[in-house]
């Protein structure tokens, strides 16, 4: 059995532009890219994924691997991997920035322990959410509808040089302001009421100077703040589970892909 040149450089690249692609999407999207998981498996489920839908993409463009129109090609599938990814990160960054918020109004900003999933220090009121939004975002199925628009995009948005243009990454940038709205939008209700008592405690210092208002005021603060974020959780997720859906929108978007 024969094979031409030809033929070998269509089958590597009908194997090469998926697996990049996918590649730069597990790379930074949420719960795929955790740092508590091995890359060893991580390079494994980006092999399944591309063996799994390789039969179902179209065929890929008759470009020379080692040439210039590869490289553009290349760049352009780490780009789309890379953006679908980065949209959803927003997602969870913006309930973080919304638990680092919340901490700085009790006074837990210094209590910081290191966030798995992006390997760096966090408050632990930003963990405690970003580990039930991790939950949350599992029970919805978010990681296979992910897995499904990655699937359609090929479609949508084939492999070509021309994908992504500024207009995208502009789209994109100016979608970031999301995570700093929905983070607030999430943290507001607590931040208020803590001013409330922040200012009963100062009409109190001044009613009664020879009150210790730092011995007084810094556990009732976190008694009430850990009472507030108990009674707002749900809000907080409801707000997470819509930022979640116009994530995937503008995925949707971006990609073309219609619904």
């Amino acid at each position: 059995m024969q094979f031409s040149e030809a033929q070998l450089n269509l089958w590597l690249a009908g194997f090469i532009w998926p697996f990049i692609r996918i590649a730069a999407m597990v790379t930074t999207a949420p719960i795929f890219n955790s740092q508590q998981t091995p890359k060893l498996y991580r390079l494994g489920l980006v092999l399944v994924l591309t063996w799994v839908t390789l039969p179902l993409l179209p065929p890929p463009p008759a470009v020379q691997l080692f040439s210039h129109e590869a490289l553009l090609l290349l760049l352009q599938q780490l780009a789309v991997g890379l953006l679908m990814g980065f949209i959803l990160q927003l997602v969870f960054s913006g309930l973080i920035f919304g638990g680092q918020v919340i901490a700085y109004s009790m006074g837990l900003g210094f209590a910081s322990m290191m966030d798995p999933q992006n390997g760096v220090q966090v408050p632990v009121i930003s963990q405690f959410y970003l580990i039930l939004a991790t939950l949350l975002f599992l029970l919805l199925d978010g990681h296979l509808i992910l897995i499904e628009l990655l699937y359609e995009s090929f479609y949508t948005f084939p492999v070509a040089g021309d994908g992504i243009s500024r207009n995208t990454l502009s789209q994109v940038v100016s979608w970031g302001n999301q995570m700093f709205s929905a983070g607030l939008l999430m943290a507001l209700p607590v931040m208020a009421a803590l001013l409330l008592v922040n200012l009963g405690m100062g009409v109190v210092t001044r009613a009664a100077p020879q009150l210790n208002i730092f011995a007084v005021g810094f556990p009732l603060t976190m008694l009430i703040g850990f009472a507030l974020i108990w009674a707002s959780l749900p809000n907080v997720m409801e707000n997470f589970e819509l930022l979640l859906e116009a994530g995937f929108t503008q995925v949707k978007g971006l990609l073309r892909i219609a619904g």
